[in-house]
């Protein structure tokens, strides 16, 4: 399952994407992370270092190589150059699954320990001074969108995405990329407003959504939200000790979490499984090529000087079994 935590920046998105993690892996699921954020934090919400979140390999970098790796022996994708961020997978693309070894893993990945087991952590890489004037942030994000276009992944398998903060995400295509997405909104009215807009996009495109109230207080912290955003509130969340000693710097084994904290947890983890048993890859398919055309005649063709549109393969659906040709 493919989830992502959004929310505008100082919504919690991180601190809650990395108990999730946490969880998940207390379960047994096997799980990949993926940093998509601008502020390259959820090393640290982890428990790296500050030596050891800086040294993770930026995704950004490795673009060519994931390219490479990914277009195969794709008849329709003459050279890596020629591939884009929203380049669809077609017959002879590689295809990334969430437990094997790879190239990309070997790159881009590093195995971080946690209390109840490891996981693979991969990051966009931070936008630095040397960017300014010369690069968009998106363009890193990229590497992580081309990866989930190219991604397939079954149950107890989880890649989890702590994506850039606000509407940034709305970008490229790559917010219809998920099963579930889990907005984190504190109870304010800057705090909803990611939520709103998220929304709107999310009903054109069939996007699953639900919102997590964070940094709740009081009754009418819950009253405010569920007024605001309705049927979509999934859980609250409040004060923990818990994470207010992770950020100390202080950990505590993940098991001393709150009781509370952790049944809202798992109510997260059942509203993942619960959207796996609606997922539809032939609409997961055609919403990868819709955003690929969009791009291609607005800047892609142009950049790359090749007709990106002849890329698509019509017979091609992406999914957990390999796609039956249809007939011309």
């Amino acid at each position: 399952m493919k989830i992502a935590f959004v929310g505008k920046g100082g919504s919690g998105k991180t601190t809650l994407s990395s108990l999730f993690i946490r969880h998940l892996t207390a379960n047994e699921a096997t799980v990949v992370a993926v940093d998509a954020d601008i502020n390259q934090h959820l090393g640290a919400a982890l428990g790296l270092d500050e030596s050891e979140a800086a040294a993770l390999p930026a995704m950004g970098a490795h673009l060519p190589l994931i390219k490479e790796y990914l277009r195969g022996s794709n008849p329709r994708i003459p050279s890596a150059e020629a591939m884009i961020k929203t380049t669809p997978p077609g017959e002879g693309s590689r295809l990334l699954r969430v437990g094997e070894n790879n190239p990309v893993y070997d790159a881009c990945a590093r195995t971080v320990q946690l209390d109840d087991g490891e996981i693979r952590l991969m990051a966009t890489g931070p936008f630095t001074e040397s960017d300014l004037g010369v690069s968009c942030y998106h363009s890193k994000v990229g590497a992580v969108e081309l990866c989930l276009n190219h991604l397939v992944d079954g149950p107890d398998e989880y890649v989890v995405v702590d994506m850039t903060a606000g509407s940034d995400s709305f970008a490229s295509g790559m917010f219809t990329r998920f099963d579930m997405t889990f907005l984190v909104a504190e109870p304010t009215r800057k705090g909803v407003s990611v939520y709103r807009q998220y929304k709107e996009y999310a009903r054109d495109f069939g996007v699953s959504l639900k919102v997590i109230g964070n940094k709740v207080q009081g009754q009418d912290d819950l009253d405010f939200l569920r007024e605001e955003v309705g049927d979509d509130l999934l859980i609250t969340v409040g004060h923990s000790d818990w994470v207010r000693a992770m950020e100390k710097g202080r950990p505590i084994r993940f098991e001393l979490l709150e009781a509370d904290n952790r049944c809202a947890l798992q109510t997260l983890q059942d509203a993942a499984e619960d959207s796996y048993e609606h997922r539809d890859w032939e609409r997961y398919t055609r919403q990868m090529v819709h955003f690929h055309l969009r791009n291609a005649e607005s800047w892609g063709n142009a950049k790359t000087g090749v007709d990106l549109a002849a890329q698509v393969d019509p017979a091609f659906v992406l999914g957990e079994t390999p796609a039956v040709p249809q007939p011309s």
